[in-house]
């Protein structure tokens, strides 16, 4: 069988060394240079001849992670490895992924263009901020979905008192998923935004008098919005209101927002690294699973196996 060979970029290390250690070996030697005026040149120090690669990266901020991303990519290319995957387990760039005014950028798209231009055979990813998105790459897209870890975290707790609620409507999928897999209601927080990052209004769309409220979200950035649909929910007769979003970019005074929020718990997942500390967050990791995706697909399993069905 063909070697497989697993590397990581310089800021998603965190992550890789646990993905490797589940997949039951160590990451590969590279090392990242940097010119005087911070241009950056990464290294892989073994041969990839052939192998399967597997680069681990998040596209978080700064956009030096996705650059990185892309040259190791073509230095793997420019080395006759056999097969190169990108793992990343945040897509950055996922919420532009429509021209929802003029004259602005579909950047997913680009991202997109990107990574296949750069050599990759196969993109792996988790929780697209829109699932349209792996219609962009015209390679194989394994998308992977958070339930598989969310799930089994919550069958372990009294689910009979809880209520589901999307924070927005292009949620609703998102959170009907749980509500069909446990069998509980579904409401919604309809809102809209005067600017980016800035809620101006929401309704909810449901009854949640006396129930326990779990928000459902691909991503938490500014917090603004959960923090705000908490205390709606709330106020509409809530008894508890707590979140699960995939993926903590946690920007601005976030941080600071959910602490000081009506939020019991906001549970993410480790596709980005937390940087300061908060009471109210809990961090699930996503290592096991992708540890097993890099297996089935390197082993050609499937990977839809690795889903929880509702």
């Amino acid at each position: 069988m063909v070697e497989v060979k697993l590397f990581a970029g310089e800021h998603s290390r965190y992550l890789a060394d646990k993905i490797a250690d589940f997949y039951g070996d160590k990451l590969g030697d590279t090392q990242l240079q940097r010119f005087s005026d911070g241009e950056m040149q990464p290294i892989i120090n073994e041969s990839v001849r052939g192998s399967y690669i597997f680069f681990i990266q998040s596209t978080f901020p700064p956009a030096e992670n996705l650059m990185e991303l892309l040259l190791l990519i073509d230095a793997a290319k420019r080395a006759s490895a056999g097969y190169i995957t990108a793992v990343i387990p945040y897509f950055g760039y996922a919420r532009q992924d429509r021209k929802d005014k003029p004259r602005v950028p579909i950047s997913a798209k680009l991202i997109a263009n990107l990574l296949e231009a750069a050599g990759a055979n196969r993109i792996m990813t988790m929780d697209f901020h829109a699932d349209q998105i792996q219609g962009f790459f015209d390679i194989p897209v394994d998308h992977l979905k958070s339930e598989a870890i969310y799930i089994p975290y919550l069958q372990a707790q009294d689910m009979s008192n809880v209520t589901f609620a999307s924070p927005d409507v292009g949620g609703v999928k998102r959170a009907r998923t749980y509500a069909k897999y446990f069998e509980r209601n579904l409401v919604i927080c309809d809102k809209y935004r005067k600017r980016a990052n800035e809620v101006a209004g929401m309704t909810v769309i449901g009854d949640v008098t006396g129930a326990d409220v779990i928000l459902v979200d691909d991503l938490v950035d500014t917090a603004g919005t959960l923090c705000r649909a908490a205390e709606i929910l709330l106020e509409k007769g809530a008894k508890s209101v707590r979140a699960l979003c995939t993926h903590p970019v946690l920007s601005g005074k976030a941080y600071e927002n959910i602490e000081n929020s009506k939020l019991d718990e906001l549970i993410v997942c480790d596709t980005i690294p937390i940087q300061d500390k908060c009471k109210k967050i809990k961090v699930l990791s996503t290592a096991k699973l992708f540890a097993r995706a890099i297996r089935n697909t390197h082993e050609h399993r499937s990977i839809s196996a690795l889903f929880v069905e509702g």
